[in-house]
């Protein structure tokens, strides 16, 4: 913690003191980082004498500075995600959920991750026949990273690159390929030739999949190609312009643009009815929707939820409050009924033990963070309501190592010269991290159902792709298949037809 780069880091980036400790490394395969701290409550327990008004709320403050904030907390105005998409600095002297404190630092169109840090690796297509064996290609993949970021200093040298990559890029065209076939598949089985084939894809990226899908429908299907409409929803500005880029790229991209609509905006303002079949492919994306932190009353199992202050120095604090709002109500209630099994959840465990851990010297008054997935269930709202004829294909980690500290909890991570840094919060300097989370698609399978009124089926990626990709076309000389070996901890859910 002493060295000159970590000092610079903190002068640069983590001023703020939730961001108290930091670890680096060499950048991972996936996007994934280590290293987490726990930050202890403040609040003295038994305060018989305190006020019944601010007894209401729970502050989670950092060892560092317990600084009591509660006079700011009633002061300060509450604002969302959505009315800070005007701002150009990031907010101070305000307060607001953790979902829209997630979303404004990803998505602000003037400071968020997504909006002005992130670049996407996309290296050429690897002959995978010349790669001797999956730790070849992983040596390879480390030497097309320098040269990737080396050609990006020619031009600007940037410290706080953001840089990683998806399974899309590291296995094009062979990925894409894969889904293309399970659509035209899935589609020539039930909606051809009474419909078109309609694809939705959220959030994406490069274009790179859009691209791999139509090449492979065009050059084998020519006849559903030309019934074939693909419209991409994404909310970043930045990347819809290289979507379209991407377009003009080349003649052969250039003849898909008569079957392409780059739509800019989030799927969380649509109220477009499609009544149409269609398919939504929202791959990669659910890990950036954004989450509430919700703590529970250990002997009540009463519900809390967060609401984050901003003080005028730009410093976070955590609130808890028993007033839930609508959406985490909903959230809860839904899970609650349509769960058929058990889940991971703070409370799991013996109430006995979770009173007598209660009150042990220095004990919280509420449970570890649960992190719940509110954005997405909106999104199957939106999905029921206004794609009522959807099959939605979605791929996302079902596990991520060295969570933020809590259940169902973030990564967070950044990188610095080049290397990953990971922090022990979720609530850090807006638009420098990426805030990602592991989804549970048994829940998510139970709760989708229950919106949407469709079956689904959950299985590995490893699965999908040995039933939808040609698994030759990724080997390696030696046999092994790094489109298979990688991103193990990741899992696909499908509608079913």
């Amino acid at each position: 913690m002493d060295s000159p780069l970590v000092c610079h880091v903190f002068r640069k980036l983590f001023s703020h003191q939730t961001c108290s400790q930091l670890r680096f490394y060499s950048p991972p395969p996936f996007r994934i980082a280590h290293s987490w701290k726990r930050h202890k409550s403040s609040r003295a327990r038994g305060n018989e004498d305190a006020d019944p008004e601010r007894d209401s709320l729970w502050q989670q403050r950092s060892d560092i500075l317990p600084t009591d904030k509660s006079k700011e907390f009633a002061k300060y105005p509450m604002v969302t995600a959505q009315e800070l998409r005007t701002q150009r600095r990031r907010p101070r002297k305000v307060k607001m959920l953790t979902r829209d404190f997630i979303e404004d630092s990803l998505y602000n169109p003037n400071y968020g991750y997504f909006s002005a840090q992130v670049v996407i690796f996309s290296p050429k297509p690897f002959d995978f026949k010349s790669i001797r064996s999956d730790f070849h290609f992983h040596k390879i993949l480390g030497q097309k990273y320098t040269e990737f970021e080396d050609k990006l200093d020619e031009t600007e040298v940037n410290d706080t690159r953001q840089l990683w990559h998806t399974p899309t890029e590291l296995f094009r065209p062979y990925y894409g390929e894969a889904i293309a076939r399970y659509l035209v598949t899935n589609y020539k089985n039930t909606h051809h030739p009474f419909h078109d084939l309609v694809i939705f894809e959220l959030g994406a990226g490069n274009g790179t999949l859009m691209l791999n899908v139509l090449d492979y429908i065009r050059d084998f299907y020519p006849d559903v190609y030309d019934r074939t409409r693909f419209k991409v929803i994404e909310i970043s500005s930045a990347l819809a312009a290289v979507q379209k880029a991407q377009l003009k790229s080349s003649a052969s991209a250039r003849g898909h643009a008569s079957h392409v609509e780059i739509i800019n905006r989030s799927i969380f303002t649509w109220d477009t009815f499609v009544g149409t079949p269609c398919y939504f492919l929202a791959l990669e994306v659910f890990d950036n929707f954004p989450h509430d932190a919700i703590r529970y009353d250990p002997i009540t199992e009463q519900p809390h939820q967060c609401i984050v202050l901003i003080d005028e120095d730009g410093d976070f604090y955590e609130f808890y409050t028993k007033e839930i709002d609508p959406l985490a109500e909903r959230y809860l209630r839904v899970r609650q009924s349509a769960c058929s099994r058990p889940f991971n959840h703070p409370l799991r465990g013996s109430r006995l033990w979770r009173n007598i851990k209660s009150r042990l010297p220095l004990a919280t008054n509420l449970t570890d963070p649960e992190y719940i997935p509110t954005r997405l269930l909106q999104f199957f709202e939106i999905l029921s309501r206004c794609f009522p004829k959807h099959q939605l294909l979605t791929s996302d980690f079902h596990n991520l190592p060295n969570q933020v500290k809590g259940t169902n909890s973030p990564v967070v991570q950044t990188r610095y010269q080049r290397r990953v840094v990971a922090v022990s919060m979720p609530y850090v300097n807006q638009g420098f991290f990426d805030i990602l989370f592991p989804t549970d698609f048994q829940v998510m399978k139970d709760i989708y159902g229950a919106i949407t009124g469709k079956q689904t089926r959950v299985m590995t990626q490893e699965e999908f792709l040995k039933t939808c990709a040609i698994l030759e076309d990724t080997e390696t000389r030696d046999g092994e298949n790094p489109m298979l070996s990688w991103y193990k901890n990741a899992s696909v859910m499908h509608t079913i037809a």
